[in-house]
């Protein structure tokens, strides 16, 4: 969406004709207390309007809600001057039709509240798709922490972990300091917190937990501009395991290890089975990790499963002009924790399950809880969630299961869902994951580690192949690029291709498709 430019050469386009476009591509929604909103890129360059006469120019968007919920919803901002359509109960349609003389200068933007004072939630059931790769039920069910702000946030043990290497000197650095100070901010007076700044070896600012003050909040600032350099190398395993020493004997609060790296450590799966035997060995309350990283070096698949198995959160900013925009984002989510420990009793009685991610994290004030997976057998209805308060009070509720049948499962949990079974492909090492991957992306159109899209260029009316495999891709090809998929294809990643279509002789007007 930003950073990059994407161009496609349209051949043999003549003079008057008429060229489509079709852009398919997911993004989220943004979530702040209460209230989702969209925004799309809409605004066009000056240049791209004819020089001279004004030409009347016609700009459309058909705009549809769906929440998932059972709940009223309520538009509360757009860009653009929408005319409502229809309305009913979790669903609203809107469009905009408008003659212009110049294209939009404005992004599209738009916002709505799903209102409640409590805690609510649901269970969404649904059919696999037609030719699914996998043919049980999809369901996805969904906590909303709702706008009381009498259900109070846990106390929060917190330690932060900076990389300070070599690879971290200048901008990114600098960004990281930024966006932890911000986030120490964020602490309230009966919070604790420390850091450990690491490369090849460790550095704490405390002992001991610190008291959340102003006094140590300066010192901890001072102590970070003047300290802190980078250089040497990274081990991350070493100061993991101080933060998890130090919060061994943490009470009646939320122990949150919050991790930020720009680099890649050779002992990542010994990490993710560390933190992994230590949290399934029961003992204290067991800490939350969550992970931020920066720039495109830094593995994604160990940052992503280290979260996932410390119940956190996992973010990434590519340039350093976000990073403390984003750890900001990502620390508020990880740290306002108002339900934790949440356990599902229907998941116990199915045959068969697959839970995304596995882990069940908690809810926090900052974002919805959203956990999707397959399952056989009889899904419950209700379906009774329970977990535990600040004030260490058992909470339960029940949640009415429906099933939904206009609502595209795929698209929405689908990106999702194929970065957390990557993830676990890499921990695993499983080359039968790596393949339902790759049939997951070639199914949903979301691209993946191990599959790779190739243009096919077909004449009209002629057939073309539903899915090519690499091995017969190879063979159709110039010597040059048949060598260079060969070196994919004997290498440890295994690539599924499917087709692209040309649907015209003159203009040729390409859609893609995975």
């Amino acid at each position: 969406m930003r950073g990059s430019v994407y161009t496609f050469k349209i051949p043999q386009v003549e003079g008057g004709a008429t060229v489509s476009i079709k852009v398919i591509w997911s993004q989220k929604l943004l979530y702040h207390e209460g209230q989702f909103s969209l925004n799309v890129p809409f605004s066009f360059p000056a240049f791209v309007n004819p020089v001279g006469k004004k030409i009347s120019k016609r700009e459309k968007i058909l705009l549809n809600v769906s929440s998932g919920v059972g709940k009223e919803i309520l538009c509360k901002s757009t860009s653009h001057a929408l005319k409502e359509l229809r309305r009913e109960v979790g669903k609203m349609g809107f469009l905009y039709d408008a003659e212009v003389l110049t294209w939009s200068s404005a992004d599209f933007s738009f916002s709505y509240n799903v209102y409640s004072k409590d805690l609510f939630g649901g269970v969404l059931l649904q059919s696999p798709l037609l030719r699914d790769i996998d043919d049980r039920q999809m369901f996805c069910f969904y906590l909303f922490p709702g706008n009381n702000q009498s259900m109070k946030a846990f106390r929060k043990e917190v330690i932060f972990i900076i990389d300070i290497s070599r690879s971290m000197k200048g901008g990114p650095l600098e960004s990281a300091k930024n966006g932890l100070l911000s986030s120490l901010q964020k602490l309230n007076p009966e919070d604790s917190f420390n850091i450990i700044a690491f490369n090849m070896e460790t550095y704490l600012f405390s002992s001991v937990m610190e008291q959340a003050t102003e006094e140590a909040i300066l010192e901890a600032t001072r102590w970070l501009n003047d300290k802190l350099t980078a250089d040497g190398g990274t081990n991350i395993l070493m100061p993991l395991k101080q933060a998890i020493k130090l919060l061994a004997e943490t009470t009646n609060s939320i122990p949150v290890i919050f991790l930020i790296t720009d680099g890649a450590v050779e002992d990542e799966r010994d990490i993710c089975n560390f933190v992994k035997g230590y949290l399934t060995s029961g003992g204290s309350i067991s800490p939350r990790i969550s992970t931020f990283g920066i720039g495109t070096y830094c593995n994604h698949h160990f940052l992503r499963m280290l979260a996932q198995i410390g119940r956190g959160h996992f973010d990434t900013a590519y340039d350093a002009d976000s990073v403390d925009f984003r750890m900001q984002k990502l620390f508020t989510t990880a740290s306002s924790i108002i339900l934790a420990d949440i356990t599902v009793d229907a998941l116990e009685h199915l045959d068969s399950l697959e839970l995304l991610p596995f882990c069940i994290p908690d809810l926090s004030r900052g974002s919805p809880l959203i956990v999707s997976g397959r399952y056989s057998g009889n899904f419950p209805d209700p379906v009774k969630i329970s977990g535990t308060l600040a004030d260490m009070r058992k909470f339960t509720i029940d949640l009415k299961a429906q099933k939904t049948k206009d609502l595209p499962f795929d698209r929405v949990v689908g990106r999702r869902q194929i970065d957390l079974l990557t993830a676990n492909a890499w921990l695993s090492g499983s080359k039968e994951l790596e393949q339902k991957v790759a049939k997951m992306s070639i199914q949903t159109g979301f691209p993946s580690e191990y599959t790779l899209m190739v243009l096919h260029q077909t004449l009209q009316d002629e057939k073309a192949p539903e899915t090519i495999l690499i091995q017969d891709v190879c063979t159709c090809l110039t010597p040059k690029y048949s060598s260079f998929l060969n070196y994919w294809k004997n290498s440890s990643i295994f690539f599924f291709l499917s087709s692209v279509y040309t649907t015209s002789r003159k203009a040729s007007p390409f859609e893609l498709q995975m």
